[in-house]
């Protein structure tokens, strides 16, 4: 026991580590939300598009000498109105916009990076510096993260009805016009919250996991809510205590811990499955 207990708090004496749990539990409380609805909607590839696509904003921002936040966000909201309005104004369909778009905006982040001289680090962008972070980075991350969840509660139920059934939604006056680019916003600021944190490539894997393992586990959206964030928080918290006593990349750990946590959560479903199959077998009456 004394063991576990060295294991769980000799990091939390080092300031660095202090800040890393503070930003995990603000990163995988947003992203544990907003995954359940990009879950019922269909738009966990959306979320890849946006991550991916920020990367020629930050380089802009660096080259102004502005946040890289904002760059990052201005980027990211650019690839979804892009996305949507060549999916409404052409025949392709939306995930096959979402690659050209993504992809392309990801290729001029490149380009754009090699031409510029700077001391900033690109594994730090692609896969985030938690370890790294300073008080003003929590306090940015906290700011934006907590603007995003309370947006998203306070507006929870038109979200959840659009996300479920957009037709009805629409039938019933709902804007849903201005909720799909609402959304669009709250996932480009949920990636901006997240970027210095998991980076841009396994941001998407915070944003669609603990969704994806909370739909397999209920079909109530209350408790689906409950269970993606205590999964994202907890693989957050647990991840970054394990990179702290390994020496490895934080991000990463997160992003493998809540892997081995759905694929365990797969298993359990399909045996369960399995299971309520061999009984009903058993309860038939034999003919």
């Amino acid at each position: 026991m004394s063991i576990l207990i060295d294991y769980l708090i000799t990091p939390l004496s080092y300031p660095f580590m202090q800040r890393a749990i503070v930003v995990a539990i603000l990163v995988g409380a947003v992203c544990a939300v907003l995954s359940c609805y990009l879950v019922l909607r269909g738009w966990s590839l959306m979320g890849d598009a946006i991550s991916h696509a920020v990367l020629p904003g930050i380089v802009l921002a660096f080259m102004a000498g502005i946040p890289l936040a904002i760059g990052a966000f201005g980027a990211g909201l650019s690839c979804a109105l892009l996305t949507g309005y060549l999916k409404e104004n052409s025949r392709i369909k939306e995930d096959t916009v979402m690659g050209i778009v993504f992809s392309g905006m990801f290729g001029l982040g490149l380009v754009m990076f090699t031409k510029v001289e700077t001391d900033q680090h690109l594994n730090h962008i692609l896969f985030g510096n938690m370890l790294g972070v300073t008080w003003s980075d929590v306090l940015e991350t906290a700011l934006v993260a907590g603007s995003t969840l309370a947006v998203v509660l306070a507006k929870r139920r038109d979200i959840l009805l659009y996300c479920f059934d957009p037709q009805h939604a629409r039938a019933i006056g709902l804007p849903v016009r201005t909720i799909h680019y609402g959304l669009l916003i709250l996932l480009s600021l949920t990636i901006v919250a997240s970027l210095k944190a998991v980076g841009i490539i396994l941001v998407v894997a915070m944003l669609v996991a603990p969704g994806a393992i909370a739909f397999l586990l209920t079909d109530r959206f209350d408790r689906m809510l409950l269970i993606a964030s205590s999964v994202a928080i907890g693989s957050s918290i647990v991840g970054t205590l394990v990179s702290f006593h390994i020496d490895g990349a934080t991000g990463p750990c997160i992003v493998l811990i809540q892997s081995t946590i759905f694929i365990a959560t797969f298993v359990y479903n399909q045996m369960a499955s399995n299971r309520t199959g061999t009984d009903d077998q058993t309860a038939q009456p034999a003919e």
